[in-house]
């Protein structure tokens, strides 16, 4: 034990070491782009190449980073509901070609005719046009009464009689948040769970990993504080500040550390090598390239003799930034808890040099 203890401790201080130059780079980033807390980490299927937590949980305390620390991921949600409704799939509670009035026959009357034929894999790829809800433009929402179940479920019905979005002509699909809404209603029907109640029992109970729900709280728990832009200026949003994603939980609103997140993305990289681990690796292939543009909660890229699956996430208070080698079977991770144009810069920026340093490395 003492043995492994020491080597353990050499391997750090020499890692720890290598990486300063590399730290001090996304300091300054974090720095210069007035992030209050950024994580960052690169993998493999196996192992981690490099991480680092730095900064402070909030502008205005002095609590220091630290790899544990959880932050709100936004519509990099998506991925992880995609992959609840995966294992159920394989289950044959679902198919990807599922009609999604075959799940819900009641609705299709009062719903617009162009839905009839939406699927869930439509659905899950942006291709239902479904309108987006993802704020400014957005259809004014009733105020749905009863559980937040019974609050998606009327969510859903309501946003099926609206007319359908227009196509994008360049991308082909029309992203929406709303479309998770409905892909995880789906699910719901089935398997007689909330949507809540799957993230538990997939990521909690069957992965162990420690997903939660929301803000990451920062009253009961010293954790980090996601900061609105106000007037010019950044402001901490405390943890029980109320808010709601306009029923499209399922679209964006999980709470992870980084080392469990990590380990998601290791998963993903398992499989996308040919492994099958909680799912089948035909079946993380068929998510991460299966639908041109945007697959199954990734966007789906083909640049510069790369294959990549991207996604970044915010609900407005914290932003993170995942990109997948699918050549290389590297997974890059960063995380902040502050969404500014500046915090975009700073994780583009900071993205681009960890792919310089590490995209040939394994």
């Amino acid at each position: 034990m003492i043995k492994i203890t020491i080597v353990a401790l050499i391997a750090f201080l020499s890692i720890n070491s290598f990486a300063q130059p590399e730290i001090r780079y996304a300091d300054s980033l974090r720095k210069a782009n007035h992030i209050p807390e950024l994580a960052y980490a690169v993998v493999t299927d196996r192992s981690v190449i490099t991480a680092a937590a730095i900064g402070y949980h909030s502008i205005l305390l002095n609590d220091t980073a630290t790899l544990n620390d959880r932050f709100h991921i936004g519509s990099n949600t998506k991925a992880m509901t995609a992959f609840i409704i995966a294992k159920y799939v394989e289950k044959g509670k679902l198919k990807w070609d599922t009609r999604f009035f075959d799940i819900y026959p009641e609705w299709q009357k009062s719903s617009k005719k162009a839905y009839d034929g939406i699927t869930l894999q439509d659905l899950l790829s942006h291709k239902a046009f479904i309108q987006p809800f993802q704020g400014e433009g957005d259809t004014t929402v009733p105020d749905f009464k009863g559980s937040r179940q019974q609050k998606r479920a009327a969510f859903g019905k309501f946003v099926l009689t609206l007319e359908p979005a227009k196509i994008d002509s360049n991308n082909k699909f029309v992203y929406s948040n709303a479309g998770y809404t409905l892909a995880a209603l789906m699910l719901e029907r089935v398997t007689n769970l909330t949507w809540e109640q799957l993230v538990n029992q997939v990521f909690n109970k069957d992965l162990k990993l420690n997903v939660k729900l929301s803000w990451p709280d920062n009253q009961s728990e010293k954790d980090t504080w996601g900061h609105s832009y106000e007037n010019g200026k950044l402001t901490p949003v405390p943890s029980n500040t109320g808010f709601h994603l306009d029923y499209t939980e399922p679209a964006g609103d999980i709470n992870i550390e980084l080392p469990d997140y990590v380990k998601f993305i290791q998963m993903n990289l398992r499989g996308l090598e040919g492994q099958n681990n909680y799912l089948k690796a035909s079946t993380y292939k068929f998510i991460h390239e299966g639908i041109p543009n945007y697959s199954l909660g990734w966007f789906n890229i083909y640049e510069d003799n790369k294959s990549l699956s991207t996604h970044s996430g915010t609900a407005g208070t914290y932003y993170s930034l995942v990109h997948i080698d699918r050549k290389a079977f590297i997974g890059y991770v960063i995380f902040t808890n502050s969404f500014t144009e500046e915090t975009i810069n700073g994780a583009r920026l900071l993205m681009r040099m960890l792919k310089t340093q590490y995209g040939n490395k394994k």
